[in-house]
């Protein structure tokens, strides 16, 4: 299959013969961003460690005979450091973290050597390279401190977590803004950005204590959704819609890398908000089949209960806006595991998604 994006969009003008880092690759939004740079004729790295399952996107894509892959940990310094002597990136998107709140309850230390000191490493590495021009550096909408409020967060409003996940995101923060301000800014022909994205969902995400996989799983096995927080809210939206932010939060930086340097959100519109109950309505409704159960919980751990991002900074000075709304984005997540629960391939799917999303 040779289906590649449109020569003449912006972004694979953008992107075309461009030497692209990924950390994270093997994971969920990393394989689907490789995968989209791959369809743009951008030569890939990526770096990350050996995927899970045999099951998950990257290994269901055969992405590592699209791209160049390494093994690697960013805890491993000099691993890390090799590759970017070796590769020489022009562009870097900086994805590998621990990403689950429960799972942080577990392994807190985990998380924190992960999510601070991992990306410390992966910031000394860029302020050792002379080839990057740009940095797109991943954290979360769980940056923010959530007060519970009914309004968005904007990118000035005051770090925080409750969690160790969202506290290890939101010192990520504060470790990248040291950089910037110590390092990045005075330097010529370079721009860095942080990138804040909503809970996103999407085919081939296999991951524990997430809705859409936890979904599928029932599904497939006959069983009904258990839902553990049926009425806390979340930004859901496909996982193309901040993939299209942070590429197009690299493609200014290469432009005006000074002008687009700093923090950005991506999110959906507050009319693609949805509670945790009607999205696993939404989901059975698109299967086909199946029920939802509220689960019981003895013991349950802190999970935010409403979060949403104020996303006009991005809006009215980068001209992004999300595509897809909340229907759109279930739809096309269900249609992806009907598809190779069926049968289908799914390079071939995803592929067709991401063409589907830069055409509409």
């Amino acid at each position: 299959m040779d289906q590649m994006v449109n020569p003449d969009h912006p972004l694979r003008k953008a992107f075309e013969g461009k030497r692209v880092l990924v950390t994270g690759d093997t994971g969920f939004k990393g394989s689907w961003l490789c995968l989209w740079l791959a369809k743009m004729g951008a030569q890939v790295m990526g770096y990350a460690l050996p995927v899970e399952r045999a099951d998950d996107h990257f290994a269901l894509l055969g992405l590592d005979g699209i791209i160049e892959h390494v093994d690697g940990n960013i805890l491993d310094a000099a691993a890390l450091n090799a590759a970017f002597e070796r590769f020489q990136p022009e562009v870097l998107f900086h994805l590998a973290a621990q990403p689950l709140v429960r799972f942080s309850y577990a392994e807190p230390k985990l998380t924190f050597d992960t999510n601070i000191a991992g990306s410390v490493n992966v910031l000394e590495a860029v302020r050792l390279s002379h080839s990057l021009k740009a940095v797109v550096y991943v954290t979360s909408d769980k940056c923010y401190r959530n007060n519970e409020w009914i309004w968005g967060y904007r990118e000035n409003d005051e770090l925080g977590g409750h969690d160790p996940y969202s506290a290890s995101k939101a010192a990520a923060e504060l470790v990248f803004s040291s950089y910037q301000d110590s390092y990045f800014h005075a330097r010529a022909n370079f721009g860095a950005a942080t990138v804040r994205a909503g809970n996103v969902i999407g085919g081939g995400d296999w991951a524990l204590d997430r809705i859409v996989p936890d979904a599928v799983r029932a599904l497939r096995a006959g069983l009904p959704i258990e839902v553990r927080n049926p009425h806390s809210t979340r930004p859901w939206q496909h996982v193309l819609e901040p993939l299209s932010g942070y590429l197009t939060t690299a493609a200014r930086l290469l432009d005006e890398p000074k002008r687009f340097a700093g923090a950005w959100n991506f999110g959906p519109d507050t009319t693609s908000v949805r509670t945790v109950g009607e999205l696993a309505t939404m989901i059975v409704g698109e299967w086909g089949s199946g029920a939802v159960r509220i689960a019981e919980q003895e013991h349950a751990v802190h999970e935010a209960r409403l979060l949403h991002l104020n996303c006009d900074k991005a809006h009215q000075l980068m001209g992004w806006r999300p595509k897809w709304t909340a229907d759109r984005a279930v739809a096309e997540t269900i249609a992806w595991y009907h598809g190779v629960h069926h049968g289908h391939d799914p390079l071939e799917i995803s592929t067709k998604q991401i063409l589907a999303y830069m055409e509409s």
